[in-house]
């Protein structure tokens, strides 16, 4: 203050031509920074809308898992070779799952974790085919999977979790269109494991409601011996 007290005129309105200048460049920067910004922010929400959408338009593969059973205790490598986009993994998927395995199926990770099985699921813009199958109330559905993941291979344990989690999707439904699928599933969720398995069970189920019992060629349900170092995976997506 004292220093503009001794200001002549001239040097005052030099210096507030140039307090001007100092705010427009402010200004200015300012201006830069918010457009930046706001063209960061149209890229997010871009970026998770087109998620969203991805995933609301393509079938959602629920709760695929995995059960190792091998013949003595082993170290055990499973890659998933997925066209599609994880959504969640369990214990977290980084290149492949590594645990030791256990005959009775019990998992454990390099951090000493045990796990019951490997978790995946996953978006993707597979065209499954319903063609064949099963048309079944859904008040008789419980019963139904009991009989059809049996004739699958599934053991008691493995169809109970299986029926568990998928029930309370389907029961009050008036009609469940039921059909599993084979390679259109597996060459879409390809798996490599190491050491090789001498028997692989994969039984995944896909479905969707209906209001109406419909006539559909009824499909055949197979599954192969349990031999040696054995794979099970189950899981399912609602085709809508």
């Amino acid at each position: 203050m004292e220093d503009e007290y001794y200001m002549t005129e001239e040097q005052r309105i030099l210096r507030a031509l140039q307090e001007e200048e100092k705010d427009k460049k402010f200004l200015k920067r300012r201006k830069k920074l918010l457009i930046v910004i706001g063209i960061l922010a149209v890229l997010l929400i871009g970026f998770f809308t087109y998620e969203w959408i991805y995933d609301l338009n393509h079938p959602k593969m629920r709760k695929p898992v995995l059960y190792l059973y091998p013949e003595e205790t082993a170290e055990v490598m499973v890659q998933l070779d997925f066209k599609g986009r994880l959504t969640t993994t369990y214990p977290k998927y980084e290149n492949g799952w590594q645990v030791t395995a256990k005959p009775d199926g019990t998992l454990t990770d390099a951090a000493g974790k045990t796990y019951r099985y490997l978790y995946w699921e996953g978006v993707s813009d597979v065209d499954y085919d319903l063609t064949e199958g099963f048309c079944v109330k859904g008040s008789d559905t419980a019963e139904f999977l009991e009989n059809a993941l049996a004739q699958l291979g599934l053991t008691r344990a493995e169809a109970n979790e299986f029926i568990v989690y998928w029930l309370p999707y389907m029961e009050n439904n008036a009609y469940n269109i039921i059909s599993f699928q084979n390679e259109t599933y597996t060459e879409n969720a390809k798996l490599f494991i190491k050491p090789q398995p001498d028997t692989v069970i994969r039984v995944f189920m896909t479905w969707r409601a209906g209001r109406k019992a419909v006539d559909i060629p009824e499909q055949k349900l197979t599954a192969p011996e349990r031999t040696g170092f054995t794979v099970v995976e189950w899981g399912g997506c609602e085709v809508r």
